[in-house]
């Protein structure tokens, strides 16, 4: 069996920081992703902060897209900090960049105004997998990469 490489990592998350579970389970999700070696976050307070510090501790590459808006920034250089942009510009920054996108939203249920759920529509339509992780710890998959496309639209 092949096992599929995840060398450059995007990740979108909440401002309202991460919870107890939450954290742990992305620690542990980044612990064990397959070929990572690099990161690519908006450098917002709450989990961008957290996804950050994690990777610096397992060594990656750390690519920082920050945002316009300074006063959501948490002002981590990176390996990279790449120019400011608006938001939805910089979420689809980051999808471009990855061949894997983390997600962590503040519930469990999609909403439309949301710039984590707006990131994770975004790397549907890139077609790229998704791990999000849930507040309680859950970690559901997405494989839009595996499913066919409708050739009728």
């Amino acid at each position: 069996m092949i096992e599929m490489l995840y060398p450059v990592v995007g990740f979108t998350g909440t401002k309202d920081g991460l919870t107890a579970p939450q954290l742990l389970a992305l620690e542990n999700l980044f612990g064990r992703i397959p070929g990572a070696r690099e990161l690519h976050h908006g450098d917002c307070v709450g989990a961008d902060d957290s996804a950050h510090i994690i990777a610096k501790r397992l060594g990656w590459r750390i690519v920082v897209h920050p945002p316009i808006q300074q006063r959501r920034a948490c002002g981590h250089l990176g390996d990279v900090r790449l120019p400011p942009e608006e938001f939805l510009d910089r979420n689809g920054a980051i999808v471009r960049a990855s061949v894997l996108l983390v997600a962590c939203p503040s519930g469990s249920e999609e909403q439309r105004r949301s710039g984590t759920w707006s990131t994770v529509r975004r790397a549907r339509l890139a077609r790229i997998p998704i791990a999000k992780v849930f507040p309680d710890g859950l970690v559901i998959w997405e494989r839009p990469d595996l499913q066919r496309k409708d050739s009728s639209k």
